[in-house]
């Protein structure tokens, strides 16, 4: 696996109504990260989560609505597929770092992407900042901006009160 070389980023912010243990635990628990990641029509399933420095995050993104199963068929890809994040920094309730493995890609060599996520409590909300590596095309990245705006969408909905 190859590290993309100088890649540009692309950050999402977004404040919700919760505590910095509510959105911690989305990401850096089993049930917390299930409960939210991958976009609309994915689901994932966690098969190991040591979060910690150089701990790893596995697991299977899954495509399950309809429409996004006729698009990973289209695409020439797999409806289930095995994804790894490698944790490279955590402070507890205020910042992550990872690695993720892009190899999910058909004619594309594996290759790895950073993401840095940041939280700070406000009074009785939590911004959420992540900034992510751009990937090795305009389209892949335009694909996980959108993929990324989709998931963040599950959240705003879990944190409406």
């Amino acid at each position: 696996m190859t590290t993309n070389p100088k890649p540009s980023t692309i950050t999402f912010e977004r404040t919700y109504p919760a505590t910095l243990d509510e959105v911690w635990e989305l990401w850096t628990t089993k049930d917390g990260f299930e409960s939210w990641w991958g976009p609309e029509g994915f689901s994932v399933k966690v098969h190991e989560l040591d979060a910690r420095p150089g701990g790893l995050l596995r697991y299977d993104m899954i495509a399950t609505a309809p429409e996004t199963v006729a698009f990973m068929k289209q695409a020439g890809m797999p409806l289930a597929t095995p994804s790894r994040f490698t944790y490279t920094e955590l402070t507890p309730k205020t910042r992550l770092a990872y690695r993720h493995a892009v190899d999910f890609i058909p004619g594309v060599a594996p290759y790895t992407a950073s993401s840095v996520v940041e939280l700070q409590a406000k009074g009785d909300t939590v911004r959420m900042t992540v900034t992510i590596d751009t990937l090795h095309s305009q389209e892949w990245t335009q694909r996980t901006s959108a993929g990324w705006e989709s998931q963040l969408r599950k959240l705003d909905k879990r944190f409406q009160r």
